[in-house]
């Protein structure tokens, strides 16, 4: 398993747990993250870096996942399917983290941890986040359907 995917696997764990149950305090996740990573400390620094960056892009990040998942509310989504795809989407949105690996560290993860239809339903809505960003037309689709709406 690649390191970073090792990372990813941390704080898809530690994203788990704050949809559930509430976010840690930075101190505890970061000794979580750090006896998983065994101190080795530029892992641990890019997962502390993902972890922090999901949690503060959370709703922003929700609200591309949740007008891309069509017909799907993001509440109803199994609970490891959407904080993949979170930490995926802020990975392609916000980080220096090329977006095709983005989205294919994302599938590896949700292959291993979802269940047999989450690999297709998350590149779906993962790809269709990262061709959106790299046409820089993130939420035209909805900016055009609120203008719609006050003219009709």
């Amino acid at each position: 398993m690649s390191t970073r995917r090792r990372a990813r696997e941390i704080v898809l764990q530690l994203l788990y747990e704050a949809d559930l149950n509430g976010t840690r305090d930075a101190i505890s996740a970061r000794r979580f993250i750090k006896s998983r990573l065994q101190g080795r400390s530029a892992l641990t620094a890019f997962a502390e870096k993902l972890l922090a960056g999901t949690l503060e892009h959370r709703q922003e990040v929700d609200r591309h996942l949740g007008r891309l998942a069509k017909g799907w509310a993001l509440g109803r989504m199994a609970v490891t399917d959407r904080n993949v795809m979170r930490m995926a989407a802020y990975e392609i949105l916000f980080s220096e983290t090329p977006g095709r690996v983005a989205v294919n560290e994302a599938v590896v993860l949700i292959k291993r941890y979802g269940d047999k239809n989450s690999p297709r339903f998350v590149n779906g809505i993962l790809d269709r986040l990262l061709k959106e960003h790299e046409s820089n037309s993130l939420g035209v689709a909805e900016k055009d359907d609120a203008g719609q709406d006050d003219n009709g």
